[in-house]
């Protein structure tokens, strides 16, 4: 299974086979994600979603990249919520199936995202945000350079219920420097708990 991690755009014909790895990883995501349809895991519903994808891609919105990982589909990387003029900025997710999680996958796919985000699309300013106690996904983005900023409570209802995040930013100035695991833990525990 490890190969060269690549991203390519998810298009309305991925349809059948990002359904069928959503299903797989239904149980793997459902921590991480809002709650979802029945209809969300189907081929019908992944046609609908990528749909969209293509809309937003052509209005210059977002931008939904599949994760390859030696050619098989591995999970999704995304670039959302772009604002332009003076903000030039955007949100970027991801998510990995579970047998690929450790590997370096979402890492490699972040920085192929980030690169098109500031070479492609001239963006500033990339954010994302991860749950509290998710700290593979906080490794990843402090692999590439993001900085924790701040905890927004009650950010995103995920798996039912209102959750705290952590956000991270990242300029098109930035050059990656991780702080690494020990420090970024210290760091995220200050800024939910600055007492």
């Amino acid at each position: 299974m490890n190969g060269e991690v690549t991203i390519r755009p998810a298009v309305r014909s991925d349809a059948t086979e990002v359904a069928a790895l959503l299903a797989s990883q239904r149980q793997h995501l459902a921590p991480w994600d809002p709650r979802r349809e029945p209809a969300f895991f189907t081929r019908g519903g992944q046609r609908a979603r990528l749909s969209q994808v293509e809309r937003d891609r052509t209005a210059g919105t977002s931008y939904r990249f599949l994760i390859l990982e030696g050619g098989e589909l591995a999970g999704e990387v995304s670039i959302t919520n772009i604002v332009r003029r003076s903000f030039q900025s955007a949100n970027v997710g991801y998510w990995v199936a579970a047998e690929r999680c450790g590997r370096g996958v979402a890492t490699r796919a972040v920085a192929a995202v980030c690169t098109f985000a500031f070479a492609e699309l001239e963006l500033h300013r990339l954010e994302a945000g991860t749950l509290l106690h998710n700290v593979a996904s906080q490794i990843v983005l402090d692999r590439n350079g993001f900085v924790p900023f701040g905890v927004a409570p009650s950010y995103l209802r995920i798996a039912g219920a209102w959750c705290d995040h952590v956000l991270f930013q990242r300029t098109s100035d930035d050059r990656p420097r991780p702080l690494g695991v020990q420090a970024l833990a210290r760091r995220i525990t200050f800024l939910a708990d600055p007492q």
